[in-house]
């Protein structure tokens, strides 16, 4: 014979399920399904991640060192940057310093830009590197790969030198090949070579030591060797005129 009180129970247990799985879900119920859905997310993104970058379990120790100094010399750029903006950020928000901190970010602004334009001589920590090549045999391509690898390792100016005169390098420099020797933006300059960097130190020197890279190519060369010298103190001394640009004017300010 059946309990009565369990029957009840019973149909009072199925009643509430079925209310429950048939009433709308709540803001919060919501939330934690969304975080269900984006967690579930990142363990599918990191697993096939971890799964194509099989590469990495073969590659040798030193080329594992440096792709991490690479990293973490542009995570501290970063953490860096964004230390800068937020301090900046208060201080315009802070109606004291409001005017006086526009002026001075504004100045700055106006340093960074002569800078990274080469209209302003530069000087702080960086690397150089020497490039020896008696027969010649280095080539625009090698230089090349110098300047860009030293620009995604952060180098914020750049010079290079040789027999013929010294060249500041900015973003729109050309390198080529007259000759026996390399052009860079028209001034010919024959070897040795000396590529003057400023950033980082250790960041810079990695990255023109990984293997297979600038330094291994250049000691590839016959007779050819490269030297690179960090330094806490380099300078940039090198200038370029600003051209006047000939079509481009500034826009009219928007009107609110």
């Amino acid at each position: 014979m059946t309990d009565p009180g369990t029957e009840t129970g019973t149909g009072s247990l199925r009643r509430r399920l079925v209310r429950a799985l048939l009433a709308r879900p709540g803001r919060a119920q919501l939330g934690v399904a969304a975080l269900c859905g984006l967690l579930a997310f990142a363990l599918v993104t990191q697993v096939r991640t971890a799964a194509s970058s099989g590469t990495f379990a073969s590659a040798r120790t030193d080329d594992l060192v440096s792709i991490l100094a690479d990293l973490s010399g542009r995570a501290d750029r970063l953490r860096s940057q964004v230390a800068d903006l937020q301090r900046n950020a208060a201080l315009l928000s802070n109606g004291t310093t409001r005017d006086a901190a526009a002026l001075a970010q504004a100045r700055a602004r106006a340093q960074t830009l002569g800078i990274l334009t080469g209209t302003l001589a530069a000087r702080g920590p960086g690397i150089v590197l020497m490039i020896e090549d008696p027969q010649l045999k280095i080539h625009s391509d090698a230089l090349l790969n110098a300047i860009e690898e030293l620009r995604d390792a952060g180098a914020e100016a750049m010079q290079v030198a040789g027999t013929g005169g010294v060249v500041r390098v900015v973003t729109s420099t050309a390198v080529g090949d007259q000759g026996s020797r390399v052009t860079v933006d028209g001034v010919a300059l024959t070897a040795p070579l000396r590529l003057v960097a400023i950033g980082d130190p250790r960041t810079l020197a990695t990255a023109l030591g990984i293997p297979g890279g600038v330094v291994d190519t250049v000691d590839a060369a016959p007779g050819a060797h490269a030297i690179v010298t960090t330094s806490p103190a380099v300078s940039v001394t090198a200038l370029r005129a600003l051209a006047a640009p000939r079509y481009a004017s500034p826009a009219p300010a928007p009107t609110p």
